[in-house]
């Protein structure tokens, strides 16, 4: 079983990265999210899925654990195959889980072969499984006053966590973020101050 491949990429294609470990090339099947986070020449490591069927025996490679962890939880998904998955994906794993969480239909149906029926099943089947519904823990020393920011903070919060930052990091990303944002620009900004730390 491969964990994960180091090396050089030499070939990046849409929807497949070459990645040169000791003179063996790995093609990987990446989305369009893991990419635009390669450079051809330069080294990377991926995270490994293999899928093994009679005809094939792919490998999807994911530029981090959080993307890999949702790749896992789509497929578990019935209906749900690794095309689209990855197609899902492509969005980045903090826009799959906001779509989640807060049962955004039109997020998951944006991307190539999703119809509303899966979308739906997705949202169903996934919901408890990221960040457990709407419970998400308050911002400590954030100024909110009306519910529904609220919601918002505690939703950008949750998905945050989700995505393996600490709640110290995240209260810190979010510190300076306007209150009244809704829930996927207060996520956009503190991935944005955690990048530029």
């Amino acid at each position: 079983m491969l964990y994960y491949v180091s090396g050089t990429v030499t070939v990046l294609e849409p929807g497949l990265a070459v990645i040169d470990c000791g003179g063996v090339g790995y093609g990987c099947r990446v989305t369009a999210y893991t990419a635009a986070q390669l450079k051809l020449n330069q080294s990377a490591k991926l995270f490994i899925t293999e899928s093994i069927r009679e005809d094939a025996f792919d490998l999807f490679g994911f530029i981090s654990r959080e993307e890999q962890k949702c790749y896992e939880l789509l497929t578990s998904v019935n209906g749900v195959g690794p095309k689209a998955a990855m197609a899902i994906l492509s969005a980045g794993p903090q826009n799959f889980t906001l779509a989640v969480m807060t049962g955004d239909e039109k997020l998951l149906t944006a991307a190539q072969g999703i119809g509303k029926k899966i979308a739906q099943r997705i949202i169903l089947e996934l919901k408890d499984k990221i960040g457990g519904g709407f419970d998400a823990p308050e911002l400590s020393g954030a100024v909110v006053s009306a519910p529904v920011q609220t919601g918002n903070l505690s939703l950008a919060t949750s998905a945050l966590q989700e995505l393996g930052y600490s709640p110290a990091e995240v209260a810190l990303a979010l510190k300076g973020a306007d209150p009244n944002a809704d829930a996927q620009d207060l996520i956009r900004f503190a991935l944005k101050a955690m990048m530029t730390k």
